[in-house]
């Protein structure tokens, strides 16, 4: 792996904060306004951010890891960078399957028979990667675990929907909020 370009992970935290906690007012999913918002899109977008992050989580990865495979949408710049720090072969995991074309859930590498790891940016409950994973082991595949840049749920890191699987966050909500 290639050294990271943010000197520690107190300063890569700090900059992720710096670049993805916006204040003004924002209308929020759930109709309530807020005056602060976590734009995680913004760190994802930022090569200067994404690579050291990138190899943080590639510290996370269970050893015996055969594909990584990237939620939509978040987890797609992830994975991939991650697969150009580890050599790991990606797969590109959508809400749905699409309609035309391969009419596939799961895209990129083949994960049958596969140990995966999941990569998320950020998650709170999980409803993303429990779905993801009833699609992938529909496919076949070994789920080992779940990395993700940042957990900002409470308490533990977990998936409601699916409790045993592992969660190994990069960060959690306090250490941006330092």
């Amino acid at each position: 792996m290639t050294s990271p370009d943010i000197r520690s992970l107190s300063s890569l935290a700090r900059r992720v904060a710096e670049v993805a906690i916006l204040e003004g007012e924002f209308l929020l999913r759930s109709g309530q306004t807020a005056d602060r918002y976590f734009d995680k899109y913004r760190f994802e977008s930022d090569p200067l951010l994404l690579k050291p992050l990138a190899y943080e989580m590639s510290a996370l990865l269970p050893s015996e890891t055969e594909v990584i495979a990237g939620l939509e949408l978040g987890g797609i710049p992830l994975v991939t960078a991650i697969s150009l720090e580890t050599g790991l072969p990606a797969a590109f995991v959508r809400k749905q399957a699409k309609a035309y074309g391969t009419c596939r859930a799961i895209e990129g590498q083949e994960i049958t028979g596969k140990k995966v790891t999941f990569i998320e940016d950020v998650i709170t409950t999980g409803g993303a990667v429990a779905d993801a994973h009833r699609l992938a082991t529909a496919e076949g595949a070994e789920i080992l675990a779940v990395v993700c840049a940042i957990w900002r749920g409470e308490g533990n890191p977990k998936i409601q929907k699916v409790p045993g699987l592992p969660v190994n966050p990069v960060f959690e909500r306090a250490d941006l909020e330092r």
